[in-house]
Parts: structure tokens; sequence; C-alpha cells
């Protein structure tokens, strides 16, 4: 009977001393700074084109003032404005320096769009331009207000909270590209 009370109060104590229940502290004081973890596109892309000419799309990628050359995806969404149901997606190749690009053409004018879809380094970042092909005639563009991107979703079903909230990004990202 001692050898069992004795294993009662023993193999407790020892399986209590093989595990920690001390929270891990985070003994790092300085601040995180947060602007540094941001993804930075920056659309290369002209704002206006000419009809039937081949034409570059094109984003840089950085973050923390360094260029992002391991994007793990980047795709350009492009539309006619009105008409985005008929969005075309074309994924883009790394140039090099955090440049991506791609090219395309439109064969009349008109008033497109494009989203810049980079996915770098755990974030999603899709900031969006309007490219304006030729000399369209303003009065009968179809009017498009579109702020999401086709594959909301589908393609990113499994993105975290943080990575949906690109609002704040997004609004950042379009005022640097002009």
């Amino acid at each position: 009977m001692k050898k069992w009370l004795v294993s009662l109060v023993v193999v407790p104590a020892l399986l209590m001393g093989c595990s920690s229940n001390e929270a891990e502290v985070d003994t790092n004081d300085e601040p995180v700074d947060v602007a540094a973890l941001e993804v930075i596109v920056d659309i290369l892309t002209p704002e206006k084109v000419g009809v039937n000419e081949t034409v570059e799309l094109a984003a840089h990628v950085s973050q923390n003032n360094e260029n992002v050359n391991d994007a793990e995806a980047v795709q350009f969404e492009v539309w006619e404005s009105g008409y985005r149901d008929q969005a075309q997606k074309i994924d883009g190749k790394l140039d090099g320096d955090g440049v991506y690009k791609a090219e395309t053409a439109f064969d009349h004018d008109g008033v497109y769009y494009m989203f810049a879809h980079i996915t770098a380094r755990g974030l999603h970042v899709m900031p969006k331009q309007q490219i304006i092909a030729g000399n369209p005639d303003m009065s009968k563009v179809k009017e498009d207000d579109s702020d999401q991107s086709m594959d909301m979703g589908e393609d990113h079903g499994d993105m975290s909270e943080e990575e949906m909230n690109h609002d704040q990004t997004e609004a950042h990202n379009e005022g640097n590209h002009k």
C-alpha cells in the first residue's frame, strides 16, 4: 500500500516537473514598426495608352524599403468599364528589382480598369488603376465603381481577417502610384 501511495504522489510530481505552465513573455522592449511589415505596391502602368498597342502592365513591390523579388503570386486583372464580368487575368512575371510585368492590348477606345493582385510575404494587396485607351466618348462609357476583385469569394476563401482588410493598404497604394 505504501508503494501505491508513493506512486500517487511521485508520478504526478514528476509529470508536473516535465511540463511548464509558465507563459512565454515577450522581452522585446522595442516597439514593432508595423509600417515596415506592410507590402507596398506601386503601379507603373501608364494611365493613358494607345489602341492596338502592346501595353505593359507593371507593378513595383516592396517591403520596408526593399524590393520584393519573392512574391508568391502576381496577377493583373483587367476589364473594360461596365463589363466587369468579362475581366481577364494575366499572370505577372518578375522582371527584376521588385518589378513584375505582363502585357496586354486594348482593341478599341475605352476606359479600362486593372487590379494588380499581389500576394507576398503572407499579405494580399490589390491596388486598382484606371486606364484610358485611345480617345473614348466619355458619354458612352458605362460607369464602373467596382472595388472588389471578382474572385474574393473563390481564390481568397482562406484569407485571414487581416488580409481581407486591405482597404487601407489599397487607399495608400492608390495614392502612391500617381
